[in-house]
C-alpha cells in the first residue's frame, strides 16, 4: 500500500497502474504472471484534500531538511543553477536513508531505501573532496554549494540517527538488540548519502544482564560498538491478518 496525497502525478499513477493491471489480466497465455502481479499489486491509500498534517511522517522529515537548509544558507543570495543543485542533492539526501531491511536473511545487508521506489537501487554520489576548515573567501562556487550540502547532511543525518535510538535510559536491557538485527552504526565525517550498516553478530551483557556492546558485521568487515553507537532499523513484522 502507498499512501500518499492527492496530486495529480500521484492520481495519474494510479490510473496508469489500473489500466496496467487490466493488460495482464487481459493476456491468458501469461496466466502465471498475471497471478503473481495480482498479489503484490499496489493499493493507493490517498490523505483527505488540503490535510498535509494526515501525512506527518513524510512532513516531518521535509521540515527537518528545511530548518537545516535556513540555518546553513541564511541570507546567502544563490544563482538559480546553484540553488537547484543543493536542492537536488538534499532531495537525494532524504531518499538515501534506510527505512528497514529488504529480507530477514542474516547475510542479506541490503536495507530498503525511498530512492528504491525512485530509480529500484539505493542512489549514489560521487564522492567530493572535504572541504571542512577550508576559508569560505577561498572557495569557488561549486565548493560553496557542495560545502552547503556536506553541512546540511551532517546535521540531518546526526538528527535522523538520534530518532532512530529508543529513548531509554542506557541502563534498561534493550530487547530488540539481538543477533541478526539490521542496524545502523553512528559513524562521524560520513559523505554524502553514505550509511554504515549492517547485521549484529554477537552480543556482549554487563553484570546485571543487561546488552552493553555488540559486534556488528558490515560489508567493510566486523565491529564492536557500545549500544549507544548503533541504532536499530525499524522493522514491520506481517501478522497473518495483514498478509490476507
Amino acid at each position: 500500500m502507498i499512501e500518499c496525497d492527492n496530486a495529480t502525478n500521484f492520481k495519474g499513477a494510479k490510473r496508469e497502474l489500473d489500466e496496467l493491471a487490466k493488460l495482464f489480466a487481459s493476456q491468458q497465455h501469461q496466466e502465471l504472471v498475471t497471478r503473481s502481479c495480482s498479489m503484490e499489486g499496489i493499493t493507493f491509500k490517498f490523505i483527505p484534500p488540503r490535510s498535509p498534517n494526515f501525512g506527518g511522517l513524510w512532513e516531518a522529515a521535509v521540515k527537518s531538511m528545511k530548518k537545516h537548509l535556513l540555518s546553513t544558507i541564511g541570507n546567502v543570495i544563490l544563482y538559480q543553477d546553484e540553488f537547484h543543485t543543493l536542492l537536488t542533492q538534499i532531495e537525494s539526501c532524504l531518499n538515501s536513508r534506510p527505512l528497514t531491511e529488504l529480507n530477514s536473511d542474516p547475510n542479506d545487508l541490503e536495507v530498503l531505501t525511498p530512492g528504491h521506489f525512485l530509480v529500484h537501487q539505493p542512489l549514489v554520489a560521487i564522492p567530493e573532496p572535504s572541504l571542512e576548515g577550508v576559508p569560505s573567501n577561498r572557495l569557488d562556487r561549486w565548493q560553496q554549494t557542495q560545502e552547503y550540502v556536506s553541512r546540511i547532511w551532517k546535521q540531518w543525518q546526526s538528527e535522523y540517527l538520534s530518532g532512530l535510538q529508543p529513548r531509554t535510559q542506557w541502563t534498561q536491557q534493550r530487547n530488540n538488540v539481538s543477533v541478526g538485527t539490521m542496524v545502523l552504526l553512528k559513524e562521524d565525517n560520513l559523505p554524502p548519502l553514505k550509511w554504515r550498516f549492517g547485521r549484529v553478530v554477537q552480543v556482549f551483557s554487563g553484570e546485571d544482564g543487561n546488552i552493553r556492546v555488540v559486534t556488528v558485521r558490515t560489508k567493510d568487515g566486523e565491529f564492536r560498538r557500545g549500544i549507544s553507537k548503533i541504532c536499530v532499523l525499524p522493522v514491520r513484522n506481517l501478522s497473518k491478518s495483514d498478509s490476507g
